[in-house]
């Protein structure tokens, strides 16, 4: 039965055409009836059969003009009815001027009750359209839930306006559809026990009771004003219940206006995770970045891409892109020549470690402005490799740095890490010595610096070095939200290093925009610290991602511990000991007071870094690392061994 009505499911446009004209034609007949009182006599020696083809004539091109013909039945509503409505009503004016102008004045077909058919007709007419066009819908979707499997899904829908009123109709008129819709939630007092489409909207404190009372098994959150605060609240209220939640994109997202049941999605942790919007000074970022010619290296990356989209809505002169991954390079080329097709894009496949390549890059593009975003971020792998975190993080920071200076950069603005703070990896002391090495170079007033291509010695100044230091980005590439989400996928287990390990988070996005904004309002050489909000537990993220994927935690996906990984700290911090923060204008955003090395000895001290990087030497290497950067003790590494000897 079920696939008999799956075959035959959609019917031809040209039939759907021939059965609305065959039901005008014979509403046409029905109104000339009751028009004429039923008398057949006057009907037969009169002018019926002409009208009647003139008629019918006249809706064809309309009808099929107006595309009534073209939607699918089971899928009609309001904006169909419209249609046919404005469909007849066209016909009828039509067919006025066409019988009183041409059948009346060149043929001397007359009939003095036409008009009071016409009026018939067209209520006639367009009522049993429509009647046909429910009648169809009805029909076809209770012999759809008559052959349905008996798994069907228990619904609620957050939001009572009329985004939530489609998202009730995308679920129940699709035919793979197995929800049952058993009302909607909202927090209005006004709309609290009325009906909507003949289901009732309950207050969010009745979660429990309909829970219990209807087996709820998802609720759908439509409403896109909701605060991320409240949406907590609800979202925690029915994973306790356990009930899974879904969401559906905004309105603008829609396809042609309509919600498809393909865009319900699973609610995402990183939903969760989000904080009230920033707000930030668009008017003196667009200062510093309109018109003007910016590098980004790191532009294929997490943040790197990130700013390369938000940099772009400045309208830049020019946009040079650097960095060495070619795939990942050639993917946001294709974003950027979709999105931003006017604007001016260099990409430029390089190392940042490649100082002549670097040089190269600078001499032909004179950038004004750079964002410094390219690094390794890995702690476990540069732990196993301090001399490429060193070469990259410290070498290429370096490179880039100086040639700023070189070619006259007016500003250069850093992305570090929390990891460079307290560092116990070598991953985030090589940040906290790029940290160190831009913060003495804005230092100094004047440098003396080689051009590698000409050999010549110059004196330099003015370029000006803001360091940007936060946490962890949600969904960064090879960051924890992504991997427990593929390990979810997998059926499990979650691997989680320990049970009381936390970390910040911050989306991407909002991230970038505090970038921006702190490098608006650097004069030089501060390390600007981000308001990470509070760390998240994450046992209690993958927990909470377990259950938003409809599953239980330690039963459906078991969590197992793995142990800290090499580098790895159980607490994240934003602040070196001994360092203070200063307020600035945005809360968000704060000065950290650090002891900062002056130039000769940072310079002196990473040369030494990094010849002994070039003999090889891990031990050597890691061991100069820690007498750079005092407060770097490693933890879980086999470079604990080195704070020992100290």
């Amino acid at each position: 039965m079920k696939e008999l009505i799956l075959r035959f499911k959609t019917v031809p446009r040209w039939a759907i055409l021939l059965l609305d004209l065959l039901v005008l034609t014979w509403s046409f007949t029905l109104s000339y009836l009751i028009a004429k009182q039923f008398n057949f006599h006057d009907i037969t020696r009169g002018h019926f059969f002409v009208h009647t083809a003139v008629y019918s004539g006249l809706a064809l091109p309309v009808f099929f003009l107006m595309r009534i013909h073209t939607g699918l039945i089971r899928y009609s509503d309001t904006r169909d009815m419209l249609k046919i409505f404005s469909a007849m009503l066209i016909t009828s004016v039509t067919y006025v001027i066409v019988a009183y102008l041409i059948l009346a004045t060149l043929w001397n077909i007359k009939d003095s009750q036409l008009g009071l058919v016409l009026l018939i007709n067209f209520f006639i007419a367009t009522s049993f359209l429509i009647m046909l066009r429910i009648t169809v819908k009805s029909i076809y979707f209770m012999l759809m839930r008559k052959v349905r499997d008996v798994d069907t899904v228990r619904v609620l829908i957050y939001g009572a306006d009329q985004n939530a009123i489609m998202a009730k109709q995308a679920l129940e008129n699709s035919t793979e559809s197995k929800f049952i819709i058993i009302g909607f939630i909202d927090t209005n007092r006004s709309k609290l026990n009325s009906y909507i489409e003949r289901k009732r909207v309950y207050h969010v404190k009745d979660l429990a009771a309909l829970k219990d009372r209807y087996a709820i098994d998802q609720m759908i959150f439509v409403k896109d004003h909701l605060g991320s605060r409240d949406k907590k609240v609800i979202v925690e209220r029915c994973l306790r219940l356990g009930i899974k939640v879904l969401t559906v994109p905004p309105a603008s997202e829609w396809i042609s206006g309509r919600l498809r049941l393909q865009q319900i999605k699973n609610l995402r942790i990183e939903d969760l995770l989000q904080r009230a919007p920033i707000r930030i000074n668009n008017d003196k970022v667009c200062d510093d970045l309109c018109g003007k010619r910016i590098l980004i290296t790191g532009a294929a990356g997490s943040i790197g891409s990130e700013i390369v989209r938000q940099v772009l809505r400045y309208e830049p002169q020019m946009l040079i892109l650097c960095d060495q991954a070619e795939s990942a390079m050639h993917d946001i080329q294709l974003e950027i020549e979709e999105k931003f097709p006017s604007s001016n894009v260099v990409v430029a496949i390089a190392d940042i470690r490649n100082l002549e390549r670097m040089h190269q890059i600078f001499n032909d593009y004179r950038p004004e402005l750079v964002y410094h975003a390219a690094a390794y971020k890995h702690v476990p792998m540069m732990e196993r490799n301090p001399g490429e975190a060193v070469s990259t993080n410290v070498g290429g920071t370096k490179n880039v740095a100086d040639l700023a200076v070189l070619f006259g950069v007016k500003k250069f603005v850093m992305i570090s890490t929390d990891k460079a703070v307290n560092p116990t990896n070598v991953m985030g002391a090589s940040k906290r010595i790029a940290e160190i090495y831009t913060q003495s170079l804005d230092r100094e007033q004047s440098l003396q610096l080689v051009d590698t291509a000409t050999g010549t010695t110059k004196t330099v100044k003015g370029t000006r070095f803001i360091t940007t230091r936060f946490g962890n980005v949600l969904g960064s590439n090879g960051s924890v939200i992504p991997r427990f989400r593929a390990q979810i996928e997998k059926g499990g287990p979650i691997t989680v290093t320990h049970p009381d390990i936390t970390r910040y988070f911050m989306t991407i996005p909002e991230a970038v925009q505090l970038v921006l904004e702190a490098g608006t309002m650097g004069n030089g050489g501060e390390i600007y610290v981000f308001d990470m909000g509070k760390p998240v537990k994450i046992v209690d993220l993958a927990r909470k991602m377990i259950q938003l994927a409809g599953l239980k935690p330690d039963k459906d996906i078991e969590i197992i511990y793995t142990g800290l990984r090499s580098g790895e700290k159980l607490y994240e911090e934003l602040l070196n000991d001994g360092e203070k923060v200063l307020p600035t204008h945005h809360d968000k955003i704060h000065i950290a007071r650090v002891n900062p090395m002056d130039y000769e000895r940072a310079k002196r001290v990473i040369y030494e870094l990094i010849s002994i990087n070039e003999r090889k030497n891990s031990s050597g290497v890691v061991r100069k690392m820690k007498e750079i950067v005092p407060e770097f003790v490693s933890k879980n590494s086999p470079f604990e061994a080195l704070d020992s000897v100290g």
